[in-house]
């Protein structure tokens, strides 16, 4: 422990005791047996990806703040720490990285395994050192960060409690019918090549254009019906090449086509049909007509169905930009879009894929009527629709191009455009009302939104910002089946076995297969085994082996698997979607299905804080897989936090080079520091803007970069910069390092981020940490003369004693409803406010009379403690660091303190196990008189400083007030000379102006600074002004007696001008 504080402030030695005692002495650990009530948070747990951004500061900030808080208010407290395996995103950067380093990648392991080798075990020990690794950093950076989970409760979502809870919830939702295979367009990574769930896709604007086709019409057998057309063109129906449907009376040996529009030409190739809507006036002429498509020459049906947009031309609404660009036929391809795939349903069209799983053009997938389309086998999906729209142009049957701005779902991995695609996978049956139906009647009835085919909330779940509420909502009442099964080697592998081995069947007699049957039979009946039929969710009996899916509930159960394995069964090679583990991440980390006490005792635990992207991703399958298997809430709140931005409102990120390393702010302010100006920047209206800086390697200067704008419109630190001080130095920016723009060397190294905002909370822990020191010593030097240290004799108090104890209780009241609405904005300005404003500014000022005094020193000096006592314990969630090392100094200097009644101080060893301050007494009465104190003083240092009096010098002060407010005046006498350097001569309602004398109006009190004034030059400067300010009023009365300024000028600016104009006639009123 240290034995004085040092006399600066150095976070580095201080965070690295603090947290080495906290550990060693168990202070962040809970067992379900302690007393209390029950609190946990279950930490969103971090990929093993990369190490933590700021995004994860702020978040693992406000966890913190809350875990420490109800830690101190005698809350049974649990934070439960641990990584998620993040299985696309891990696998996907490890292959780059044995990519980038020479060694073999995926797909040569994935070779290995087609072999026959141990591809798959030998990459997943890569990926293991990978996971090893970033486990480690990203641990050590939450220590750093100063959180207080209970680190021997860590979880990581594969380790074997993790994988036991996947296996278990896996079998129950199977047997129970919510889990089934299906083949059904997917969401497909062509990168990562594999199937991706709705909510992992994300929407971006893309320019791209709209291609117009032409398909020519033919009869059933393939024949031209341009005569037949030209009939139907002279009536009522006719139209022109411009409108779709070409049938020139005048020309009748011209084709007759459709036209059909398209931003992907690349997957006509898999038409199937072309469609209009019943509606259209075309459509009767076309029934029973066919297309013969292009290139491959299949003859396909037109068909009629209502989602088809009318063109404009023809029924469409012209303000509706669908039908802008419409022609009223759309080619259907129901392998390779997913409403074309539901258009393909409803007329039992084929389906035929014609691209393999990484996008490319392939006839190995279902493509058989290849045709003429050989020249487009292999290439990639933008390549094909190049050489695509050149046949179309070449054979005259490309009409027009358009320029056209869409959304185009992208991976949220591999950034790559989605491909829909037609596959078998796994899906979670979410949509069944025993999950969303369960979710929706969880929330908490005045954040529902009742309607009528919703069912009634009637729960506890609340989101904060309530806002969020209708996020959660809308996804459930529009939910669709979850696919879970990922083309991927790392994960949770599925726990399914199929039949694939005919051999192993035809080697055996009847005999031997019915025992075998029976055996399997046994397995079912006694839970160790689920079976599910291919094609339906409902088990069957008997079994039917060839199209039986069988569930293994338990990884060790040996018996089982060699069962299977006789019956010719093997196990499916997908994982399980990482979402999946992430969604038991409540139950498993408590060590369900287990019915632990600690599963007991904190869970549902009390909040969630997350971010607003994963409320669909996460949030949503916590809340129905909790309430299925547990049939309880995995939390009772759910907090969105804020999401932090850059100087200009761009989200950060690797890409834009505009991230901030936390462990950079850590060593260049402090965590402490870091911590409070993000709890202080945290509010419920609007993201956070972290303007961002840069640190020049050669000088440690900090200053703000050149920027650019690049491509998409988004601003970045140009790539190289110079030195502030030294121009012709240069420095690498971490864009221009992460777009590979500028190559770091040993004479131009890469900046590092910061940001000026992290200012705020290194000047308040220096303030905290100087003020410490100087109450410590004042304590040090009185010592402890009281015979009881924390005897309260009021009386004997002044009103700046009363004043501060009641606006510390009041401050102890604004944090617990600041910290019980998650408004931790709130939280850092009460702290602020009354550590800095009131304690500092003026508390420690008043007193310094009292604290001379060896009659009054020792009250004071207790009331000073307790003071400091109280503050630190308040300002200990969000500044755990530096007010743990000076409580133990506090400890030494004076282990006794407290005001009974007002300022409770319970001993304890330790801060961080500390109790929390209670809500003791306030006095309305110094509250509404100290203020008008401190306008009276304020009011004489102003006189001082406008006629720049000397600081030391001590002036004579008279000052006009009613009889009321004379008597306050004389009691804080000590208070206001002390604070103003002056003393008070004539203080009451018949006061005069002495000559010379200054005068100032303030709190309804006329205040005289004597000698301070010619009063010939005065009156002078006196009319001048008035003048002046007379002059500025009437042009601002005219200003905004205008009608045309008010119409067209700012509201902020109108305002302005009002506030500017008010501060001036208050400014001539006191001039007389």
């Amino acid at each position: 422990m240290p034995t004085e504080l040092s006399k600066t402030y150095e976070p580095s030695a201080v965070e690295s005791e603090a947290y080495a005692v906290w550990l060693k002495e168990g202070c962040f650990h809970a067992e379900p047996a302690n007393p209390g009530n029950p609190y946990a948070i279950v930490i969103p747990p971090p990929n093993v990806t990369a190490a933590l951004h700021l995004g994860h500061a702020l978040n693992n900030t406000i966890q913190d703040i809350l875990t420490r808080y109800h830690r101190m208010a005698g809350d049974n407290t649990c934070w439960l720490p641990g990584t998620d395996h993040a299985g696309i995103a891990t696998q996907t950067i490890v292959d780059r990285r044995l990519q980038a380093e020479g060694q073999p990648a995926l797909k040569d392991f994935k070779r290995m395994e087609a072999e026959g080798g141990p591809g798959r075990e030998q990459f997943l020990t890569k990926v293991q050192a990978w996971k090893d690794e970033y486990e480690l950093k990203i641990t050590d950076q939450l220590k750093a960060m100063g959180c207080s989970c209970d680190w021997e409760r860590q979880a990581f979502t594969m380790d074997p409690p993790r994988a036991k809870a996947v296996r278990e919830a896996f079998y129950r939702l199977f047997k129970d019918g919510l889990i089934y295979r299906g083949k059904r367009l997917v969401n497909w990574d062509p990168v990562t090549q594999t199937a991706l769930a709705d909510d992992e896709v994300e929407m971006e604007d893309v320019d791209g254009q709209f291609y117009y086709l032409r398909y020519p019409l033919v009869d059933a057998e393939g024949a031209s019906v341009g005569s037949a057309l030209a009939d139907a063109a002279n009536g009522d129906n006719a139209s022109d090449a411009n409108t779709n449907v070409s049938a020139d009376a005048s020309a009748k040996a011209d084709p007759t086509y459709v036209v059909v529009a398209t931003t992907r030409p690349e997957t006509m190739l898999g038409d199937t049909a072309v469609a209009i809507n019943p509606k259209d006036p075309r459509a009767a002429s076309l029934r029973g007509k066919f297309i013969k498509l292009p290139i491959v020459n299949r003859i396909i049906p037109i068909v009629e169905d209502d989602y088809v947009v009318l063109s404009v031309a023809h029924g469409g609404d012209p303000e509706d930009s669908k039908a802008q660009f419409a022609t009223g036929f759309l080619k259907v391809t129901p392998a390779h879009d997913p409403n074309d795939y539901e258009i393909g349903r409803r007329h039992n069209l084929a389906v035929i894929n014609v691209m393999a799983p990484d996008a490319s053009i392939s006839d190995k997938h279902g493509w058989t009527d290849v045709g003429e389309a050989g020249f487009v086998l292999g290439k990639s999906r933008e390549e094909a629709r190049k050489l695509i729209v050149k046949w179309f142009k070449e054979q005259g049957l490309l009409e027009e191009m358009k320029p056209y701005k869409h959304a185009v779902g992208h991976s949220y991995r591999s950034h790559v455009p989605i491909e829909p695609y037609l596959s078998d996978q796994w899906y979670c049956k979410v949509t069944d009302d025993r999950l969303a139906g369960a979710a929706l009647r969880a929330m908490a009835p005045e954040q529902f939104e009742q309607r009528e085919s919703s069912p009634k909330a009637d729960g506890t779940l609340r989101f904060y910002p309530a806002r969020y509420a209708k996020t959660f909502q809308t996804w459930h009442e529009n939910i669709r089946d979850w696919c879970i099964s990922r083309q991927l080697w790392w994960g949770h592998r599925i726990p399914v076995w199929g039949f694939t081995n005919h051999d192993a069947v035809d080697s055996k007699t009847d005999e031997q297969l019915s025992g075998l049957i029976e055996q399997l039979i046994r397995l079912k009946n006694d839970g160790r085994v689920a079976i599910r039929h291919a094609d339906r969710t409902n088990e069957l009996a008997p079994i039917d082996l060839q199209h039986s899916f069988i569930c293994v509930r338990e990884e060790d159960d040996r018996p089982a698997l060699e069962l299977l394995n006789q019956l010719g069964y093997t196990q499916d090679p997908d994982v399980l979607d990482t979402w999946f583990s992430s969604g038991l991440w409540p139950l498993s980390t408590l060590n369900w299905p287990t019915e632990t006490a600690e599963l007991a005792k904190w869970n549902p635990s009390n909040v969630l804080t997350t971010a607003r992207e994963i409320i669909t991703l996460w949030v949503s399958r916590m809340v129905m897989f909790n309430l299925y298997l547990r049939d309880c809430l995995p939390f009772t709140d759910v907090f969105i936090h804020a999401m932090i931005q850059d100087g200009e409102g761009q989200k950060m990120s690797k890409t834009l080079g505009n991230g901030v390393d936390p462990l950079d702010i850590i060593q260049s302010h402090g965590a402490d520091a870091m911590r409070y100006t993000l709890a202080a920047m945290t509010t419920h209206t609007q993201d956070l803007r972290m303007p961002v800086d840069l640190v020049c390697p050669h000088t440690g200067e900090t200053f703000k970069p050149q920027m650019t704008t690049i491509s998409g419109g988004y601003k970045v630190a140009a790539p190289i910069q110079s030195c502030p001080s030294d121009p012709k130095k240069k420095i690498v920016s971490s864009y221009g390092y992460a777009s590979g723009q500028a190559k770091p060397t040993a004479d131009m190294p890469v900046a590092k981020n910061t940001s000026s905002k992290f200012d705020l909370g290194r000047n308040f822990c220096n303030k905290i940490w100087n003020a410490a020191r100087y109450a410590l010593g004042s304590l040090e030097a009185i010592g402890s003369t009281l015979a009881d240290p924390t005897g309260v004799d009021e009386s004997k108090w002044s009103m700046t004693d009363r004043w501060i104890v009641s606006r510390f209780n009041r401050t102890v009241a604004e944090c617990n409803q600041a910290i019980a609405d998650y408004r931790f904005d709130v939280y850092a300005k009460s702290l602020y406010d009354f550590f800095w404003r009131d304690l500092c500014d003026w508390y420690l000022e008043a007193i310094k009379p009292a604290m001379r005094d060896s009659a009054r020193a020792p009250q004071t000096a207790n009331i000073l403690a307790s003071l400091l006592d109280g503050s630190l314990r308040l300002m200990h969630p969000a500044i755990p660091f530096i007010t743990e090392t000076i409580w133990w100094k506090l400890n030494e200097v004076r282990p006794q303190r407290g005001l009974p009644g007002r300022i409770d101080c319970p001993p304890s060893p330790r801060l961080v196990t500390a109790a929390w301050p209670k809500v003791g007494d306030v006095s309305e009465a110094a509250e509404h008189i100290f203020p008008k104190v401190q306008e009276l003083i304020t009011g004489i240092r102003q006189i001082r400083n406008e006629r720049q009096v000397n600081p030391k010098q001590v002036v004579a002060v008279s000052i006009n007030c009613p009889s009321e407010r004379a008597r306050s005046v004389e009691m804080n006498r000590e208070v206001i000379e002390g604070l103003s350097l002056c003393t008070l001569k004539e203080v009451g309602p018949d006061v005069q102006p002495p000559a010379g004398a200054a005068k100032l109006l303030s709190a309804g009190c006329e205040i005289y600074v004597e000698g301070l004034v010619d009063e010939a030059a005065e009156k002078v400067r006196i009319e001048k002004r008035r003048e002046e300010l007379t002059k500025l009023i009437a042009g601002m009365e005219g200003r905004l007696s205008n009608e045309q300024y008010l119409a067209k000028a700012p509201p902020k600016l109108v305002q302005q001008t009002k506030d500017q104009m008010a501060a001036m006639k208050a400014e001539l009123e006191r001039l007389g």
